[in-house]
């Protein structure tokens, strides 16, 4: 039972959960509770919700495209 399309499907999940993790350490450096993160500047944390954004939606459909043409 082994599935090709498993190991495609754990890297769009992957791509997923990462751009996620990533969007959430936006906002808890937006939020300015955690001692940590409490000197990060804002434009960071900014940054980072664009950029989890952007991996969370964007990455997953281009590797399924580039997957599906065959390159």
């Amino acid at each position: 039972m082994s599935d090709p399309a498993l190991p495609r499907f754990v890297a769009l999940q992957l791509a997923r959960l990462a751009g996620a993790l990533v969007a959430l350490l936006g906002v808890l450096v937006l939020s300015h509770r955690q001692p940590l993160l409490a000197h990060v500047p804002d434009a960071l944390g900014d940054g980072l919700i664009v950029a989890g954004a952007v991996a969370f939606f964007a990455v997953p459909l281009a590797l399924a495209r580039r997957w599906k043409s065959g390159r």
